[in-house]
């Protein structure tokens, strides 16, 4: 039986990202991940969406794993978090996204995973309004950002990266994560105090 293709879709909106690496994260200039392991992951805001016809405006999904080495070396452990908004075909399309088999960004990640666990479906809390981005997944995910200060002045800082070759984003505003708490039983850590960053994103499939 032939597999059936996946529709056309698109989603753009913002994109938070939150792992265990200092500021700034070496892994996005191709270096080594500061401690020689990543765990950290990334959620997505979506602004506006659709899968094929169906709309997913205004709803959530996240994607955590912990990799023993950098990314691109596999064998990662990885989970996944939906929107609990999402109903029936939305929850669908969005399983289909990160799970890798609707092409995109998502389906190059997906080969770097030995399991993939999920979904766990949670209320999401996003708030993007302000300068510095907060998440929360139910009692699952928790990602408060905080801006980088000078260790000097003490000042804050406001430092950007551009990416043009970047996979997920072409351009981030780096800051750290004030608490970033995973725990969904397949993986959980505690990163508090370490890297994190958001930016907007765009992509298109499959």
């Amino acid at each position: 039986m032939a597999e059936t293709k996946p529709p056309v879709w698109m989603i753009k909106g913002t994109l938070i990202i939150a792992c265990n690496c200092e500021y700034g994260c070496p892994c996005n200039v191709n270096g080594r991940p500061t401690t020689g392991k990543c765990e950290g992951g990334w959620t997505w805001q979506i602004e506006q969406g659709k899968y094929g016809d169906e709309s997913l405006d205004g709803l959530c999904f996240g994607l955590y794993a912990n990799w023993p080495a950098a990314i691109h070396e596999g064998n990662g452990v990885a989970t996944y978090l939906l929107d609990e908004k999402a109903a029936g075909a939305q929850r669908e399309a969005l399983a289909s996204l990160v799970r890798g088999t609707s092409g995109g960004p998502f389906a190059i990640f997906r080969k770097t995973f030995k399991e993939l666990h999920g979904p766990h479906v949670v209320k999401y809390e996003v708030d993007i309004e302000t300068r510095l981005p907060r998440v929360r997944g139910g009692d699952t995910l928790t990602i408060e950002t905080e801006y980088i200060r000078n260790p000097v002045t003490k000042e804050t800082t406001h430092p950007r990266l551009a990416l043009p070759e970047g996979l997920l984003v072409k351009e981030v505003a780096l800051v750290g994560s004030k608490r970033f708490t995973l725990n969904t039983g397949e993986v959980s850590y505690d990163h508090s105090g370490r890297y994190a960053s958001f930016g907007f994103f765009q992509y298109f499939g499959p």
